[in-house]
């Protein structure tokens, strides 16, 4: 058996983009953080060009020189900051200079003379639209539009003289803007009553429609054509049972691969337009079968890259040929030493919940189970409107190597199932998803290969709170809880969480002014008295989302009533623990913590 620092090591290479002269720019965590690694074909080795303790979180090549844009914070804080990187003399060039600030990244316009962001530098809860000169420091930033909510900038017009700009009003209500760089005009483009999305959206090659995924009209995300003279939109391609959640289109050349999203499994369509809403389809690639995503074509369109993985298979590169659909693996990420042929891959189940709904959930039980069952981690994803994907997980994998069950549920609240089963959750039907976890409980105790007896509730963020309301709700089926940078109360988030992020998550939680007494009531630092089952309780001093003081009131709390509480805090991370040394720190503690209770 290989210890918990081996699969901790086991690497991820995604985040691809394409230069022009076909050199592949990735994200690889070889040094314990993301950082940027190139490659100038398949299989070589990769070259590192970036050497921070802090992790990058994108990088993005010009169209055309042989540079590229990062983004990094500090300590998890997620201020982002942007920089080009010089691929010749290896210099790397602040482009802002505003560290209380966070600034999202635009892209590149087609000459590469530009770049757009948004940022929240004028005021902490909105953020306004920049452009600036690939040699311009952050003070030489012009400001192009101010803005009055959450809005980021999501691409330059093929003539580079208008950028499309996503408005955030909620996980499940968006808007598309286009913006006139030099008049500063503001167009809204998808005007619409009730909540709709409208995401991934891409210039059409002539400058005048837009291609994006939406659920204006539908239950399930659509591929839609939007003519900006007329707001009219004419489908693409149907979502149908599943959502069509991303399209990277080149506006040079109108060739194009969407996603849909499959019970979890992506599945990917490769195809060039021929028509305003027609295409010929290309052959697709042949990929892990799990997920995939991050479509990054080169300068001609002849190639893309992506990133895939499976829970049996660690996130790598790929670069696909458009007309064969030929994938080859560019990346070759370690697995430190731990065979590939022992990762287990999980099944798909569906289990009927308190008003006979079907839960979607991966069930994957270790190799070996012994009579009486195997423990079982419950583990919820967070968000709430996000979905458990068959993605790697070096963590999930040793789990299942020391002989423990993994149960992954996508209750009522997640995405991937259509629009009317992310709205099954909101404000005052919010314990209705607590009660799906119950269900899954009840679906594991008729499992000969479970043991209902151990049983632990696992989750992160809103997952986090999904954990102490398990625990408080339905206290005698727990033998722990691991509630990592979780919600313990969803007033005192709410009153703490980022100004930026206030508005956009009481549309989901319900309103400090008008649901605080309902807010206070399905708290369980309110009900923290319930807790029976030993807890772990996990954070990031830096947390923007989930402030620390969540994880700090619930550990005392419980452990006023006598039940045994391990906290751990790192004073360098955020939302969530990111760096190597931290993560093998806080899951040593938390595989203890978990043999010595279950």
């Amino acid at each position: 058996m290989h210890h918990l620092e081996r699969y901790l090591n086991i690497r991820s290479a995604y985040g691809a983009s394409v230069g022009p002269e076909g050199t592949v720019a990735f994200l690889l965590d070889a040094t314990g953080t993301p950082q940027v690694w190139t490659l100038d074909e398949p299989g070589a080795w990769p070259e590192q060009r970036t050497f921070y303790d802090e992790r990058v979180s994108f990088c993005s090549f010009s169209p055309e020189r042989r540079e590229l844009a990062f983004g990094m914070d500090e300590g998890g804080d997620e201020f982002t900051q942007l920089f080009r990187f010089d691929l010749a003399d290896g210099l790397v060039q602040p482009l802002t200079d505003t560290p209380d600030a966070i600034h999202y990244w635009g892209g590149w316009s087609h000459d590469g003379d530009r770049i757009a962001f948004a940022a929240n530098r004028r005021d902490e809860s909105v953020f306004d639209v920049y452009v600036q000169g690939r040699d311009d420091r952050g003070e030489d930033a012009t400001l192009v539009h101010e803005g009055d909510s959450w809005l980021s900038v999501s691409g330059w017009s093929p003539s580079d003289d208008r950028l499309v700009v996503s408005e955030h009003r909620s996980s499940f209500d968006q808007d598309l803007y286009v913006l006139d760089i030099e008049s500063g005009d503001l167009d809204h483009v998808t005007p619409h009553e009730g909540a709709a999305r409208f995401e991934s959206p891409s210039w059409a090659p002539d400058g005048d429609a837009l291609y994006c995924c939406t659920d204006r009209d539908t239950d399930t995300m659509e591929l839609v054509r939007l003519d900006l003279d007329e707001l009219a939109t004419e489908t693409v391609e149907s979502g149908g049972e599943w959502n069509v959640d991303g399209i990277a289109l080149d506006d040079e050349t109108g060739r194009f691969a969407f996603s849909r999203n499959v019970d979890g499994y992506t599945d990917l369509t490769v195809g060039e337009l021929t028509g305003p809403t027609s295409y010929e389809e290309r052959p697709a690639p042949a990929l892990p079968e799990g997920v995939a995503g991050g479509v990054s074509f080169d300068p001609d369109a002849e190639r893309f890259a992506l990133s895939a993985a499976s829970r049996t298979e660690n996130t790598n590169v790929h670069v696909v040929d458009f007309e064969t659909g030929e994938a080859e693996r560019w990346t070759h990420a370690s697995t430190a030493g731990v065979p590939r042929e022992s990762f287990r891959a999980p099944e798909l189940v569906h289990y009927e919940t308190f008003d006979d709904r079907e839960i979607p959930a991966y069930v994957t039980f270790p190799a070996e189970v012994p009579e009486g069952g195997a423990p079982v981690i419950v583990d919820i994803h967070g968000g709430p409107e996000s979905q458990r994907r068959p993605s790697f997980s070096g963590l999930r994998q040793y789990f299942l190597s020391r002989g423990y069950a993994l149960f992954e549920p996508n209750v009522r609240g997640s995405t991937g199932y259509g629009k009317a089963y992310t709205h099954l959750d909101d404000v005052r039907k919010r314990m209705d998803s607590v009660k799906d976890i119950r269900a899954a409980v009840d679906w594991l105790a008729a499992h000969d290969d479970a043991d209902a007896d151990r049983l632990v509730a696992y989750g992160g963020s809103y997952g986090g709170f999904m954990v102490l309301a398990a625990l408080t709700e339905y206290p005698d089926l727990w033998a722990a809880g691991v509630d990592s940078v979780g919600i313990a109360s969803f007033v005192t988030f709410l009153e703490n969480t980022g100004a930026w992020r206030r508005e956009h998550r009481e549309a989901e939680y319900g309103s400090l002014e008008e649901d605080r007494e309902f807010l206070e009531s399905i708290s369980p630092l309110n009900r923290a008295d319930r807790i029976e089952a030993p807890l772990f309780v996990l954070h990031g001093a830096n947390d923007p989302r989930v402030p620390v003081g969540e994880a700090e009131q619930i550990a005392e709390e419980v452990a006023d009533h006598g039940v045994p509480v391990e906290k751990l805090i790192f004073e360098d991370e955020g939302h969530g623990i990111s760096k190597l040394e931290n993560r093998i720190e806080a899951y040593t503690a938390v595989v203890d913590f978990l043999d010595e209770h279950v």
